[in-house]
């Protein structure tokens, strides 16, 4: 599944302000994606950690069509390499926009990120464009 579903997350920070005040919590935004080999098992599938632009390149590569699950708000796609299925989620602008805006309904103090060492220049254009940006 999805890295962080915003469905799973949205549950998280329901459960996270009843117990935490809003202004002492910041939402955790992933910046990278899964590539897994099928079919999994537990305790002994592991999946390769790739960056957002990265997936983007093995879906070319491969001939995948990038799909969007609605429910997770996540980009995904399965693709067949030397034999073996995969399946691969992401991040892309939109599933970090929907994170953008749980942050703003929830009233959150802010946000940080998972992986910030994986360049992903869309992020940052919008990230600008609907925060001010506040360096500690």
């Amino acid at each position: 599944m999805a890295v962080a579903p915003i469905n799973k997350v949205r549950q998280v920070v329901e459960y996270a302000i009843t117990q935490i005040p809003r202004n002492k919590i910041d939402l955790g935004i992933p910046n990278y994606g899964y590539d897994w080999p099928l079919p999994y098992v537990q305790g002994e599938t592991s999946a390769r950690t790739i960056g957002n632009i990265q997936a983007i390149e093995i879906a070319l590569a491969n001939g995948a069509q990038i799909k969007f699950d609605e429910t997770a708000q996540t980009p995904y796609f399965n693709y067949t390499l030397d034999g073996i299925n995969h399946e691969v989620w992401f991040e892309d602008v939109r599933s970090m926009n929907a994170k953008f805006s749980l942050l703003e309904e929830s009233g959150l103090r802010g946000l940080g990120y998972w992986q910030i060492m994986r360049l992903f220049l869309a992020n940052w254009v919008l990230l600008e464009s609907r925060f001010e940006i506040i360096k500690n």
